[in-house]
């Protein structure tokens, strides 16, 4: 059975979400009180309305309740944010995403349940920061304050090498939890096996321990 998710809000951050969810093989139910938004991705998700997110019967009339999820992307009104990520939890929903404008709005969504609170700009510069301080990686994603995952080519040292030779956990103490080859990417790499020019390496470890790989 498809998984079923509703997407409030169709700004970039709600659209993006709304048509990434659908392209997942879900069922995506995307709302907005604007009717430009709605009209600009009905035909790229399951079901598109014009709807006000304040209005709590209506939050309750779609049957919330029986989704697997609701990602409320409408943070600049944060009195329509609130409401409905609090219905949404009163009513049974089992995971709420609510995007926050700033700190204390993401304090009153956790306070009234809200299972993830974002900052997607923030988070977006944080990432771009990174990548930028860090050329050798091609992609950091902060996974916590202190750790990442990052994707890098091999290192030029440990080309002709295998993990098992390099024993990466423990020089290095950083895992590698995969390997891409062009389009194909192996999970779980096999320790015995070389590594080759070009390969691009998926680590996870402490911040410092990737950046002293560099």
């Amino acid at each position: 059975m498809k998984k079923q998710y509703a997407v409030f809000g169709l700004g970039s951050f709600g659209e993006s979400v709304a048509i990434e969810l659908q392209k997942l093989g879900c069922e995506v139910v995307a709302i907005d009180a604007n009717m430009e938004r709605v009209e600009a991705i009905a035909n790229q998700v399951s079901y598109a309305m014009k709807a006000d997110i304040e209005d709590a019967d209506f939050i309750r009339s779609l049957g919330t309740r029986n989704l697997d999820g609701v990602v409320v992307a409408a943070s600049d009104n944060m009195e329509a944010s609130i409401m409905a990520t609090l219905v949404c939890k009163e009513i049974g929903v089992p995971y709420v995403m609510a995007k926050a404008k700033n700190e204390l709005h993401a304090t009153v969504l956790e306070k009234i349940g809200a299972d993830s609170v974002i900052f997607p700009e923030k988070e977006m510069g944080m990432r771009v920061a990174r990548n930028l301080m860090s050329a050798n990686f091609t992609d950091w994603i902060a996974l916590s304050p202190d750790y990442s995952l990052v994707e890098t080519e091999v290192p030029e040292k440990w080309v002709g090498r295998t993990l098992l030779e390099l024993d990466v956990r423990k020089t290095y103490d950083v895992i590698v939890v995969g390997i891409k080859m062009g389009d194909k990417v192996e999970v779980n790499p096999d320790p015995k096996e070389q590594l080759k020019e070009g390969n691009v390496l998926i680590l996870i470890g402490a911040n410092q321990a990737l950046e002293a790989i560099q």
